[in-house]
């Protein structure tokens, strides 16, 4: 028997700087990355979330948290069936997934602290 796991899905938006290899676009300053991670609390999944950015030669800058999914609906977030594939691979891998990705480039602030969708 299968034991239930405790992992949850985070979903996480965190901004990166440039760092050689980084695969960023040419001229870019940096880019915001939105992340749905699996973890026991939210501190794990930014701890596991980090970790896989640097061993990509990425520059995470900031971690912004926005919970797992049920705290997110019960906020009233919008979420879409893609991205509740994506938080269920997330968990089904164990594994962080990075759902998308906004360059910024010199003349962008980055968003800031907005919330996703």
């Amino acid at each position: 028997m299968k034991k239930k796991s405790r992992q949850q899905v985070y979903t996480l938006l965190v901004e990166v700087g440039r760092k050689d290899g980084d695969g960023l676009p040419k001229g870019a300053t940096g880019a915001a990355l939105m992340v749905y991670a699996s973890g026991v609390d939210e501190a794990e999944a930014v701890r596991e979330t980090v970790a896989i950015l640097k061993q990509a030669d990425m520059a995470p800058l900031d971690v912004t948290g926005y919970g797992t999914l049920q705290e997110r609906l019960e906020q009233g977030h919008d979420i879409s069936d893609e991205e509740k594939e994506l938080m269920q691979r997330a968990l089904d891998e164990n594994s962080v997934v990075v759902a998308q990705m906004t360059p910024f480039f010199e003349d962008q602030k980055p968003a800031g602290k907005g919330r996703p969708n």
